[in-house]
């Protein structure tokens, strides 16, 4: 399967301001690239690029003052299957964690796991650890929390999700991430790309979304706690404690964003259109301007 994907952020900055930006395909997904992964701006501008201390690969740069367009489109192949499940990836014990997914035990900005540690025993330490107890976690977090747009706020963390049971995807995940590294199980928040493939029509063009990952059974695994079920197509963009670790875009100035629309559709659906007109992108960004590629 092919699926194009990519995003335009439209702002109108008051003067120059420095912006630090996480938009490209993580760089263990760049193999699976049609080709390069760019950072498109209108008017072009240099764009550097440097990998965070998580390997999430980041792009610099100065945005003038005005109208000013980033983005980013490209096709990337996927298998086309679900997010895999596997029941049977057992806990580890902590002393035989691999060192570097200790980070993904403690406490972090957005997930209060020390202040969360009684009422996730409470609620999930009578279940067998494994795979199943993230499930329930997930489960319970999934009925919990009342999704809406208008519920999303920049300073909410997992303690304020699980009192005010409201949120969006990023409140979902900060809650079930602070849940699992209290029962011991290592956590990381994802971002990246969620489609709509193989979902029941009308839908959506995809966007971008939270999900986590958990250390089970030797390996990272994929849990969702928004959707609470596999999805096709997931990308993912960067990765690391919270949300705090990887804003898609973090300007150091005013933020005064005017527009903003993703994609990430399946090429079969689209490849009967007229790429000048076609959604999306409705207004695609000069293919002059600067880029850079994942490395």
């Amino acid at each position: 399967m092919r699926i194009r994907l990519g995003c335009e952020m439209r702002y109108a900055f008051p003067y120059p301001v420095p912006m630090v930006v996480m938009l490209t395909v993580h760089p263990s997904r760049a193999g699976a690239l049609e080709g390069p992964d760019t950072i498109r701006t209108d008017p072009p501008v240099p764009v550097a690029t440097y990998r965070d201390s998580f390997g999430n690969q980041c792009g610099r740069l100065t945005a003038p003052a005005g109208a000013f367009t980033i983005g980013t489109d490209v096709v990337i192949a996927d298998d086309g299957r679900p997010d895999p499940a596997v029941p049977e990836a057992e806990q580890h014990a902590i002393e035989d964690l691999p060192s570097e997914t200790m980070l993904y035990l403690l406490p972090s900005r957005y997930c209060e796991s020390d202040l969360l540690a009684d009422e996730a025993w409470r609620l999930f330490g009578h279940l067998p650890p494994g795979w199943g107890r993230v499930q329930a976690v997930c489960d319970f977090v999934h009925a919990h929390i009342a999704f809406g747009y208008e519920f999303a706020h920049r300073d909410r963390t997992a303690l304020d999700a699980y009192a005010g049971g409201r949120g969006v995807c990023r409140d979902f995940t900060h809650l079930a991430v602070a849940f699992c590294r209290a029962l011991n199980v290592p956590t990381r928040y994802c971002t990246g790309y969620v489609s709509f493939i193989g979902e029941p029509e009308p839908h959506p063009a995809g966007d971008f979304a939270a999900w986590m990952e958990v250390f089970l059974g030797g390996r990272w695994h994929v849990f969702d706690p928004r959707n609470n079920a596999p999805r096709i197509g997931r990308v993912m963009v960067a990765y690391g404690r919270d949300a705090a670790d990887v804003p898609l875009t973090h300007t150091f100035g005013p933020n005064p964003l005017v527009g903003f629309r993703v994609w990430a559709d399946a090429v079969a659906v689209i490849d009967h259109l007229d790429v000048d007109t076609a959604e999306p992108p409705e207004e695609p960004l000069p293919p002059q301007t600067m880029v850079t590629r994942m490395g």
